[in-house]
């Protein structure tokens, strides 16, 4: 009797004109799946962009620039994905590997290469620069996002600043 009344509702609705939204409160369960929220694709964004650091990190240390601590460095990124992806709850039928929206080009990338490339050769200003964009991208985002996720955030740019003085500045 459930599972006929279940399968009904539908066609039932259809037939009346009315929506499941003007009956139940909250979200329209035949809908479809909803949006992701704006704390998930921002967060799927800056794991897009740590990932990018990791690679930036890890062509440096397979180019062996020379600083010394870059092999701490690249373990301290990858500590901040995995701190990332364990925030990252998705619904059913979302996937992380394939976000809705697609990800804002990385600011650690060559400009001539495509998004999320490393340039072949990784200087010390490239790590530099990446770091300072990364602390940057990092504070604007603080003011979007819910405050666990802001303090995060917050601890990973304070981290990055870090870095800039173990790279020399």
């Amino acid at each position: 009797m459930l599972a006929a009344s279940a399968a009904a509702l539908p066609a039932l609705l259809a037939t009346t004109g009315c929506r499941s939204s003007d009956l139940f409160a909250g979200p329209d369960p035949l809908a479809g799946r909803p949006a992701l929220s704006h704390d998930v694709i921002t967060l799927q964004a800056v794991i897009a962009a740590e990932q990018a650091m990791i690679k930036l990190y890890q062509a440096a240390v397979d180019g062996r620039l020379g600083v010394d601590d870059l092999a701490g460095l690249l373990a301290e990124h990858r500590q901040h994905l995995g701190r990332l992806q364990a925030r990252l709850v998705l619904p059913p039928g979302f996937s992380a590997a394939s976000p809705s929206a697609p990800p804002s080009a990385s600011p650690f990338a060559s400009p001539s290469a495509s998004p999320g490339a490393v340039p072949a050769r990784v200087t010390i200003a490239r790590l530099r620069a990446a770091e300072q964009a990364s602390a940057a991208d990092l504070l604007r985002r603080l003011v979007t996002v819910q405050p666990a996720l802001a303090q995060l955030f917050a601890s990973i740019a304070a981290s990055d600043a870090t870095h800039l003085a173990a790279l020399g500045g």
